[in-house]
């Protein structure tokens, strides 16, 4: 090549190099992560936990606050971040379970679809707990199929809602259900209170986060494991699986239990630009490997077993794809 069409292409792929650094995508606004919990719930705690350090692996570095916006068990804040919030990157929310499966098996439109989201990671895989303070008579799921235990729950939607009616239909428990509490903080006075026995539907790392001495000093009774798998903590609490008798109940369950592959999610409302998708991701993905961050994970007893955006879109799409008689099915059993 002679040299002057050699410059030429050196200056042209000098130019494309520099043009790229500009494109480069960049965050010059304020990052709000809405929390769909109350005050020192789990869902506050995580959010909190990664606001603290998100900024930091984002192009620009932007400050980020958390904002709580409790409700009907995370579906306000799903409504929010459909219709509402912004579609930059400046907003993501965290929430439990619940919204997630409230458009497929929920007794109501809730007017969004979370397969539209843009979902940006789950900071761990967890198992959810049916558990009874310690000074009841309910030691073990026995106990509830023999007589009336009372449980709180957070609203329609919730984990804390839907898994009681499921235990009833399914194993014939006898779990009365007072629902309307605003959140962890809530369901933990009214148990400790005397309000109500316990509550199903309680992550463990959010349990182990807000409760620690409840798990560590046994002041609390668990009665069952919600999950596809049992956790390597509680190797003699029985697993849900392993109690319903059919075919049926099982693939109900597992189209019910999916989000627990997915724990502490976070997510940013549709219609995101690729470019501005890929920029969040990555930067959970740096956060979940950031040293400052596992060291406070660690000291809140929160375990950090990540799943990245894509893989949390396409478990989010399976279980939008979950063949219509099971989703039916779920939604009788829903529909009280």
């Amino acid at each position: 090549m002679a040299r002057p069409a050699r410059l030429a292409a050196t200056l042209t792929l000098a130019a494309l190099l520099s043009g790229s650094a500009v494109a480069q995508e960049t965050m010059d606004k304020p990052m709000t992560i809405y929390a769909a919990g109350t005050a020192g719930g789990g869902v506050d705690l995580f959010g909190r936990l990664l606001g603290r350090y998100i900024g930091a692996h984002i192009p620009g570095k932007p400050n980020v606050v958390v904002q709580l916006m409790p409700g009907a068990g995370g579906i306000r804040q799903a409504n929010f971040m459909a219709e509402t919030a912004p579609r930059d990157g400046t907003a993501i929310g965290i929430f439990a379970g619940g919204p997630i499966l409230e458009p497929l098996v929920g007794s109501r439109d809730p007017g969004y679809n979370m397969s539209q989201f843009t979902w940006i990671g789950a900071m761990s895989k967890d198992v959810s707990l049916c558990l009874a303070l310690a000074t009841t008579p309910f030691k073990t799921i026995a106990d509830a199929q023999k007589s009336e235990m009372i449980v709180a729950g957070t609203g329609a939607g919730s984990d804390t809602d839907t898994y009681p009616l499921m235990l009833n239909e399914m194993l014939g428990t006898k779990f009365k259900l007072i629902t309307g509490y605003q959140g962890s903080q809530q369901t933990i006075m009214a148990i400790e209170t005397g309000e109500v026995h316990g509550r199903c539907g309680w992550s463990l790392s959010s349990l182990k986060t807000t409760k620690l001495d409840w798990f560590r000093d046994k002041k609390v009774n668990i009665l069952l494991q919600f999950a596809m798998k049992k956790s390597p903590e509680l190797p003699d609490v029985p697993l849900v699986l392993d109690l319903v008798k059919s075919d049926e109940d099982r693939q109900m369950l597992e189209l019910m239990l999916g989000t627990t592959a997915m724990s502490r999610p976070f997510v940013a409302p549709p219609g995101l630009t690729p470019a501005r998708a890929n920029m969040l991701r990555r930067a959970f993905d740096a956060t979940m490997k950031d040293p400052g961050f596992l060291k406070e994970a660690a000291a809140m007893q929160a375990e950090i077993l990540p799943s990245t955006g894509e893989e949390v879109q396409e478990l989010v799409a399976k279980l939008y794809a979950t063949p219509r008689p099971v989703v039916e099915r779920a939604k009788k059993y829903l529909k009280q």
